[in-house]
């Protein structure tokens, strides 16, 4: 199995910055993809971004520019780096891992952006 946990959400005002981190624990070896989703009150999870092999591979139209995802591998760390944050990133912020067991999630981290 994989564990995840999610740190480093928070308050922030609009054109601030987070940082989100999520360290993975358990059979690592065999995670292929990470991931960022998020969800809003009232609203879908949504897919924010994910990394393959150390490479970014995918970011929602509207993070493009903002969001920045990497990877530590050897420490088995991803990073969400949010930048120029608005009040619509407002949500809980899952961190995901694909393996050949299927999906892992974390327990989410709460970001929130005020005007």
């Amino acid at each position: 199995q994989v564990q995840l946990v999610e740190s480093g959400g928070g308050l922030v005002q609009a054109g601030g910055s987070l940082r989100l981190s999520c360290t993975a624990s358990g059979v690592t070896f065999s995670i292929d993809r990470f991931a960022w989703y998020r969800q809003a009150p009232g609203k879908q999870r949504e897919l924010v971004a994910h990394i393959t092999d150390g490479v970014p591979t995918y970011y929602v139209d509207s993070v493009k520019g903002r969001f920045t995802i990497s990877r530590a591998s050897a420490k088995n760390l991803v990073y969400l780096q949010m930048n120029s944050l608005k009040p619509e990133d407002t949500a809980v912020y899952y961190c995901s891992a694909h393996s050949y067991q299927g999906n892992h999630w974390g327990q989410g981290t709460q970001v929130t952006v005020s005007s």
